[in-house]
C-alpha cells in the first residue's frame, strides 16, 4: 500500500515517505487527534496475515510507546 502526502489513514495525515524495504513502508505522518508527528509502518499483506509477525510487531509498538 503506497501512500501519498496529504492522504489520510485513520487519524493520521501522511506527510512524506521515510523508507521502504522487505518489512514494509515507513511514513512520516501527523496524528490529527493528538497533534503530534509520528512514524507509521505499513506492513506487506503477507506479514499482516501472519499471526507470529503481527505479534512481533505489536511487541515493538508497545516498546516504542514507553
Amino acid at each position: 500500500m503506497t501512500l501519498v502526502p496529504g492522504s489520510r489513514l485513520g487519524p493520521y495525515q501522511i506527510v512524506s515517505a521515510l523508507g521502504a524495504g522487505g518489512m514494509g513502508e515507513v511514513y512520516r505522518a501527523r496524528d490529527t487527534k493528538l497533534n503530534r508527528e509520528v512514524a507509521l509502518k505499513v506492513l506487506p499483506e503477507a506479514f499482516a496475515l501472519d499471526p507470529d509477525r503481527l505479534a512481533a510487531s505489536s511487541a515493538k509498538r508497545r516498546c516504542w510507546r514507553r
